[in-house]
């Protein structure tokens, strides 16, 4: 971890101040997630190789545009990375409406519903683990505009690397039912539903361990089944 000083302006408050000495405390455990995530990383990326070939020829099959969904999101100390995911709405998406994805969103391709219930859009995320960018337990990456929307305390949780899943990823599974029908998504999601998934992520950085990532896992793969 950067020492205090060398920390960006504003992750050094009070607020955050707490959080900060919990992980200062918990080095050997961050290593050991590093080399976990790295070594994992790329075994999976081996062994997923050939299934992620036929995923993509579907998509291509399916519906008109690329095969990978590269959007900005922000992780550890603020920095902005290109996430990697499989795409599953038609081309220019982002241009005909919120970031934010809603129940019997009309821009979701065939091929696309099937593989985000199945959370398999996300397996490109395995590079993005390889690059460290991610990890593989961790607050689920969001795109500036909403980093510009949190207070003081919520700066906490990039204190470490954005996750592929976490405990507010399985409490909020369906999060698109949530937002569904809401007027105003956007606000909906700031107001309403980030500060609630917050709470989640805030905690794990409190309770943070090798062996609770490894929970975590593993309580995310029965929500997915």
């Amino acid at each position: 971890m950067k020492k205090w000083e060398k920390l960006p302006e504003e992750f050094r408050t009070e607020e955050l101040r707490p959080y900060y000495e919990a992980l200062s405390h918990k080095t050997v455990s961050l290593v050991i997630k590093r080399c976990f995530d790295f070594i994992t990383a790329l075994i999976m990326t081996v062994i997923c190789l050939p299934f992620m070939l036929i995923i993509a020829i579907w998509i291509k099959c399916d519906s008109r545009g690329r095969v990978f969904f590269l959007q900005k999101r922000v992780t550890k100390y603020g920095r902005s990375f290109y996430i990697f995911k499989f795409r599953t709405m038609v081309s220019d998406a982002e241009k005909q409406g919120t970031q934010v994805t809603v129940k019997n969103d009309s821009r979701i391709t065939r091929a696309g519903r099937f593989l985000r219930k199945c959370r398999l859009d996300e397996l490109p995320q395995l590079f993005n683990v390889l690059k460290g960018d991610m990890t593989f337990v961790g607050t689920r990456p969001e795109v500036p505009k909403y980093v510009a929307r949190y207070t003081h305390e919520m700066y906490a949780t990039l204190l470490m690397p954005a996750g592929i899943t976490s405990l507010a990823s399985i409490k909020f599974k369906d999060e698109e039912k949530l937002l569904d029908g809401a007027e105003n998504t956007d606000d909906v999601y700031v107001n309403t539903v980030l500060p609630q998934k917050m709470k989640y992520n805030l905690e794990y950085i409190t309770r943070f361990s090798f062996f609770y990532d490894i929970k975590l896992m593993f309580m995310t793969f029965f929500a997915v089944i």
